[in-house]
Order: C-alpha cells, then sequence, then structure tokens
C-alpha cells in the first residue's frame, strides 16, 4: 500500500480528481481519499513511480506528509 500526501487536494472535488487520475493509471487499485488530512492510501500492483506521475499529470503532485519531518 502507497499513502501520499497531497497538499493541494482540499475538497471532494479534488479527491475525485486524484481518485480518477490513479484509477486510469490502474484500473483496479483501491483508492481511499481523506480531503481534509490531504492524504491518499492507494492499493495497486503498479509502481509508485506510475502513481506519481499520474498525480503529477493531473496537478496534484505528492509531497513528504507534514508530520514525516519531526518522526
Amino acid at each position: 500500500m502507497f499513502q501520499f500526501h497531497i497538499p493541494n487536494m482540499t475538497c471532494g472535488g479534488c479527491a475525485h480528481s486524484v481518485t480518477r487520475a490513479l484509477l486510469d493509471a490502474d484500473p483496479r487499485a483501491r483508492i481511499e481519499t481523506d480531503p481534509s488530512a490531504r492524504s491518499v492510501e492507494v492499493q495497486s500492483e503498479r509502481d509508485e513511480s506510475v502513481l506519481l506521475a499520474a498525480l503529477l499529470a493531473a496537478g496534484y503532485p505528492h509531497t513528504a506528509r507534514p508530520d514525516a519531518a519531526r518522526s
């Protein structure tokens, strides 16, 4: 499973766009979005780089989670 932090995923419409982009990259993916946390969890057999490229192409680049720097 992959977890991505998407800073500009701020609403349900954004979450739908993120989901659509990921499903275009892997139609069999299982995706859970949380716009309030700006996070997405993806179960996919595709490489992480493919999923990240799909997010970037859709205008939703991944960044490190804000709390990751504190760990």
